[in-house]
C-alpha cells in the first residue's frame, strides 16, 4: 500500500530523514516508533505531500504521491497529536465539516457522520461544543473527524496522549475495529504497551533511518536480552556482585537500594542458576521476578535510548 524509497529531507545542515526505505502492506496496523526528533513527523508530512523532500519517492495505493494527488488523499484519514477541531461548532457539526471535505452528498454524509459518532461513543454529546468535553472525549472527537469518510489508510499520531485509561481502551479498541473493517493504519506512540497490543508490524526509527522492522516477536529476537531477572530485598557485597556478573549468560547487572536486576541472553535455566548461587551463599531475599524482554527493552537496546527521553 505504501512504498517509500531512499527518502531524504534536509533542513539546512540537519538531515531529518536520511535515505529512508519503508514498505507498509495493506491490512496492517503498522507501528512507527522513535524518540523525539527521530524523523517520524517529518516522514509523515512527506508521506502526505505536506513537505517537499530533497530526494526519493513515495508511492501510495501504487501511485506516486504529490501535493495535487487528490484521488489518493480522499482515501487517507489523518489524526494528529494536537487536537484540531472548531471550538464554535458542536461535535456533530465538526465531524460533518471534516467529512464534507471528502463527501459532498448530504444524505450520504449524514449517514457517515452518525456512524462516526456512534463508533467513538459520543452519541450523548452530539450537540455539545468541544470546550465542554473532557480530554478523552476530545480525543475521540478528533479521531471521528479523521475517519468519518471511511478512508483506506488512517494515520494516527499519538492519539492517546494524556487521556484516561477508559478512553485509551476505547480508542485502541476502535483502531482495531477500523482495521477489521478494512483500513490500513499507521500508528505512532510513546506507550509501548499500546504498540504491543495492537500493531501487527513495527519499525524503529532514529536519526532519520529505519533501524529495525518486524513483528514484536521478530524484534525481540534481534536483541541480546532474552530474560530479565529482578530480586528484591537482597544484601550483596562487591565480591558477590562480581561473582554474579561472571555467571553464564549474565551481560548486564544493576544493584540499587537492595534490588538486583540482571539482563541475560536467551538460555535454559537462567533463573535456576541464579537462585542456586544465592542458596550456596546463604543469602536471604524477597520477591523474585523473571520476565521476557518487552518492546521497550528492544527499543533501549537497538537505539541506546528510552522512548521518553
Amino acid at each position: 500500500m505504501i512504498q517509500i524509497e531512499n527518502l531524504v529531507k534536509r533542513y539546512g545542515e540537519l538531515v531529518a530523514v536520511d535515505h529512508l526505505n519503508l514498505e507498509i502492506r495493506e491490512g496492517e496496523i503498522f507501528g512507527l516508533l522513535g524518540p523525539n526528533g527521530c524523523g517520524k513527523t517529518t516522514t509523515i508530512n512527506c508521506l502526505l505531500a505536506l513537505l517537499k523532500y530533497d530526494k526519493g519517492s513515495i508511492r501510495i495505493f501504487g501511485k506516486e504521491m504529490a501535493p495535487d494527488s487528490y484521488e489518493i488523499k480522499r482515501n487517507i484519514g489523518v489524526v494528529m497529536q494536537n487536537v484540531a477541531v472548531f471550538k464554535q461548532l458542536t461535535v456533530y457539526e465538526n465531524i460533518d465539516y471534516f467529512c464534507g471535505l471528502y463527501v459532498p452528498e448530504k444524505k450520504e454524509r449524514k449517514r457517515l457522520v452518525e456512524e462516526a459518532i456512534s463508533f467513538v461513543g459520543l452519541e450523548q454529546f452530539a450537540k455539545t461544543k468541544p470546550g465542554k468535553l473532557s480530554g478523552g472525549l476530545l480525543r475521540r472527537l478528533n479521531i471521528a473527524c479523521g475517519i468519518a469518510h471511511k478512508p483506506k489508510l488512517i494515520i494516527l499520531d499519538e492519539p492517546t496522549v494524556a487521556v484516561d485509561p477508559q478512553s485509551r481502551n476505547k480508542i485502541l479498541e476502535g483502531i482495531q475495529e477500523l482495521n477489521r473493517q478494512g483500513s490500513t493504519v499507521i500508528y505512532t506512540s510513546h506507550y509501548m504497551e499500546e504498540v504491543e497490543q495492537i500493531c501487527t508490524r513495527i519499525a524503529i526509527l532514529d536519526h532519520g533511518r529505519i533501524l529495525a522492522t518486524g513483528t514484536t516477536e521478530e524484534l525481540k529476537g534481534m536483541i541480546k536480552t532474552g530474560e530479565i531477572i529482578t530480586i528484591d530485598a537482597i544484601s550483596l557485597d562487591e565480591r558477590q556482585l562480581a561473582e554474579i556478573r561472571e555467571l553464564p549468560h549474565v551481560f548486564e547487572l544493576t544493584y540499587e537500594e537492595q534490588r538486583l536486576t540482571l539482563r541475560l541472553s536467551s538460555a535454559r535455566h537462567n533463573l535456576v542458576r541464579i537462585l542456586t548461587y544465592l542458596q550456596e551463599q546463604d543469602l536471604q531475599f524477597g520477591r523474585v521476578f523473571s520476565e521476557m524482554p518487552t518492546l521497550n527493552d528492544v527499543f533501549l537496546e537497538i537505539t541506546g535510548t528510552g522512548l521518553r527521553d
